[in-house]
């Protein structure tokens, strides 16, 4: 075991020390994140601004931009100030901060997801009882709870990754993750993050069932559609989230299935890259390219602006 130490600030991954290099991960990142940022703003705007939208699926779409907005903003330009300053640093306190507001939102991104599962569930399986089942007040309700649970498991999960001595500050990663973070723990995985990974699997598969489950349901009551357009009509408000949900799920798959490299590997960072910040970015998107009312009220709101 290595000397325990009073670890005061960390290291962040370093990409090059070649300056031009590192000024070019400056501007790579600063184009991903005003990419995202502007795509998923204009979705919000869109959909505050059309009446036509303010239903639960769009109200849902807007908490999963805010989100996905959130997600990119605490990682993204920490990373980016450091290229530009040619440093590595970031402070405990920051650390603890990234750790808490990512834990949080990526947890509520997938809570969020699930409930939109179950929204298109509700109106394509009993479609004469969603306005009694998905109205306002059980939308809120549901998006407040949510919010509130990401939030004390957010709480909880970095309480635990950080109740322990660090032997070491130098984090081979972009932000501050927790499989890294643990890695540097002087005792390994203790007791209540193991508790707090235990649960997180359990609620993770819970989740996952359902979510195949909804859809088992979905697909049966497609089928039972007699027209082909009818069908690829009803099919088609499940399409945006299908993909978004198979491309939450496989990025995290293969971020988290693989164990953290003990050495700087940019594998790592491209694992970690692909369900941190393309989510963010391609989830207005896939929502909007098949969708006449977001392409509409995109039109109008750009032509307002």
């Amino acid at each position: 075991m290595e000397n325990q130490t009073i670890v005061s600030y960390f290291l962040l991954l370093e990409f090059s020390k070649d300056r031009h290099l590192q000024l070019l991960h400056f501007f790579l990142f600063f184009i991903l994140y005003l990419a995202t940022t502007a795509t998923n703003l204009l979705i919000i705007s869109a959909i505050a601004f059309d009446h036509r939208l303010h239903t639960p699926m769009y109200f849902f779409l807007v908490n999963l931009a805010v989100q996905d907005l959130g997600i990119v903003s605490v990682t993204v330009p920490k990373s980016m100030i450091n290229s530009l300053m040619d440093t590595r640093y970031i402070s405990y306190f920051g650390c603890f901060a990234q750790v808490l507001i990512f834990a949080s939102l990526e947890t509520s991104d997938y809570f969020l997801l699930t409930v939109m599962a179950y929204d298109r569930y509700v109106a394509i399986c009993q479609p004469l009882h969603y306005e009694m089942v998905m109205n306002w007040k059980a939308c809120t309700k549901i998006v407040i709870l949510m919010w509130v649970i990401s939030l004390i498991y957010g709480m909880l999960h970095t309480a635990g990754t950080f109740s322990t001595p660090f032997c070491s500050s130098v984090i081979n990663q972009f932000f501050c993750e927790i499989p890294h973070l643990l890695k540097l723990s002087c005792f390994g995985f203790n007791l209540i993050e193991i508790g707090f990974l235990v649960a997180s699997v359990i609620v993770t598969i819970g989740c996952f069932v359902f979510i195949t489950v909804s859809y088992t349901m979905i697909f049966k009551a497609v089928l039972k559609i007699p027209s082909v357009k009818g069908r690829q009509k009803t099919f088609s408000t499940c399409l945006p989230h299908l993909t978004v949900f198979s491309m939450f799920w496989v990025t995290v798959c293969l971020a988290y299935l693989k164990p953290p490299s003990n050495t700087q590997s940019y594998l790592d960072f491209i694992q970690t890259a692909l369900y941190s910040l393309l989510p963010p970015l391609f989830n207005p998107i896939i929502y909007s390219i098949r969708n006449k009312n977001i392409k509409s009220a995109v039109s109008k709101l750009w032509t307002f602006l």
